[in-house]
């Protein structure tokens, strides 16, 4: 089975009339995307800010006459409010299995000296290895973006044995999970989404981590703690606003890592935390930093 897609390019202040006009024309479905690079990572807490420049997407039936939706959408852009239909690109989209294809994309990855991270559906390349199997799920942390990276390769070399890790933001559970394995004692992982929780534990069961070696909490009933190592893979914004929570569940002596940050962020996040740890300077891995310390 195959669709016709319509791409437009938009500015800021186009873009609500063409979703509405090309739902009105029978879009099955309407996509927006950043047409000119410009991320928008911590909006404020009740906005749905838009980029200046937008590709609108949409995806119509494969028997759409091309010519009659583009004649449709004008006018019912127009309708919207619009002007002029923007400038737009008519194609037809092959059907795929998406799934596999981004199965077939996603191979195991080493991080520092000892730890790989396996797709759950992989053979591990390195047998003798500390292996981690891994299955997203819907939860973030494959392991493939910089801020995971970094902090995996952090752990790699953090993690001696027998420490308890507090993983703030766990996600699938990556970087606790791969503590546990590299001779952590035990772990916490803290999520504010359920999600994330039942993705932790499954992974946890794939890795054949015993059920008493880690506990899964919401922010509100994490217990109080003093962990050896505690990692936040967070963004710049909760990081600074849970500064002084994340502090409090760090031992004295304890080593921090903090990261979902981009490389400006840093001197202030750093900043923030050196009233309880001693900090060290940002690695940086493409834009990404991870900031470290150890707790006064």
């Amino acid at each position: 089975m195959s669709w016709i897609q319509i791409r437009l390019h938009a500015t800021q202040n186009d873009v609500e009339a063409l979703e509405n006009a090309l739902l009105g024309c029978g879009a099955l479905s309407v996509t927006l995307q950043d047409d000119a690079d410009q991320p928008i990572l911590e909006p404020e807490l009740g906005t749905t800010p838009m980029w200046d420049e937008t590709q609108v997407i949409g995806l119509f039936a494969a028997d759409t006459d091309a010519q009659e939706l583009s004649d449709q959408l004008a006018i019912m852009f127009k309708v919207e409010g619009g002007d002029v239909l923007p400038p737009f690109k008519i194609e037809i989209v092959e059907d795929k299995d998406w799934v596999r294809a981004w199965m077939d994309d996603y191979h195991p990855m080493p991080f520092g000296e000892r730890l790989w991270v396996c797709p759950s559906w992989r053979e591990p390349p390195h047998a003798d290895a500390v292996n981690l199997m891994l299955d997203p799920g819907l939860a973030f942390g494959t392991g493939t973006h910089p801020t995971t990276a970094l902090c995996l390769t952090y752990l790699d070399g953090a993690v001696a044995g027998d420490e308890l890790v507090v993983d703030y933001g766990c996600g699938s559970g990556i970087l606790g999970i791969a503590a546990l394995l590299l001779g952590a004692r035990h772990m916490i992982g803290v999520d504010i989404d359920p999600q994330a929780l039942t993705a932790t534990r499954d992974n946890a069961g794939r890795n054949n981590i015993d059920d008493s070696r880690y506990e899964i909490y919401l922010p509100e009933d994490t217990p109080a703690i003093q962990a050896d190592i505690t990692v936040a893979n967070i963004l710049a914004g909760p990081l600074a606003d849970l500064a002084e929570h994340i502090a409090s569940l760090t031992r004295s002596g304890g080593k921090l890592a903090l990261s979902g940050l981009l490389a400006e962020q840093a001197e202030e996040i750093s900043a923030c935390y050196s009233q309880w740890f001693t900090m060290n300077p940002a690695k940086q891995l493409g834009d990404w930093v991870v900031l470290t310390g150890i707790k006064h």
